[in-house]
């Protein structure tokens, strides 16, 4: 009889402590997105990133992408959402989608920050452009197509998206749904920023 009172007093104990860690959520520096719902199927963590190529944040995070990506092999599916600030010309934005089309969206993409920032060339010319994606192998027809705009209503949908996500700065990651966070959670660390974004998908995968 005692021990059968000391295991109801053991499990009394207990549950109520695996119930807050079940209930303990994701881990790290984020905010939740207002209006939009947790999604995790229990496998593969989603991330959207929305990032400018005219943004050195961004050029910076981009080496960290690897490093993300081999820490949860095949557990991660990053999405790219260029958008466009001020200024900024959404030809690179366009760019990138036609290359995403042809299954050379991480070439086009790296290619671009590249140009803009180490050969130092106007990426929203077209004829710019062009010769990038002529050295990453895309179709002759490319040209034509950026210069048609045929893929500025999926730039104008990815500006629309960041709005509804109340994106404010680049690169912002929604992970999960509604898990955002920016490099202003690090004060600008890019270093930092990354360990935040492994801390956050490592909470979300162990649950």
């Amino acid at each position: 009889m005692l021990k059968r009172v000391l295991l109801l007093v053991t499990l009394i104990v207990l549950i109520p402590w695996a119930v807050l860690a079940g209930n303990a959520g994701p881990k790290g520096k984020f905010t939740h997105v207002a209006g939009q719902d947790f999604r995790f199927d229990g496998k593969t963590v989603e991330i959207v990133e929305f990032m400018s190529f005219y943004c050195d944040h961004c050029y910076e995070f981009e080496k960290s992408i690897p490093a993300i990506k081999g820490n949860f092999p095949k557990k991660v599916n990053l999405k790219i959402m260029p958008i466009h600030w001020g200024q900024g010309s959404p030809k690179p934005a366009e760019a990138y989608f036609l290359a995403v089309d042809a299954g050379k969206g991480d070439a086009m993409k790296k290619a671009i920050f590249h140009a803009h920032f180490v050969e130092k060339r106007d990426i929203g010319s077209v004829a710019v452009l062009d010769s990038i994606a002529a050295k990453i192998g895309m179709g002759f027809d490319f040209g034509r197509k950026l210069r048609s705009g045929v893929k500025s209503k999926e730039v104008d949908a990815a500006l629309r998206l960041a709005q509804v996500y109340g994106v404010e700065e680049t690169p912002t990651l929604v992970i999960a749904g509604n898990i955002a966070t920016t490099p202003h959670a690090t004060d600008h660390d890019m270093a930092a920023f990354k360990e935040n974004v492994l801390t956050i998908i490592r909470s979300i995968l162990k649950g």
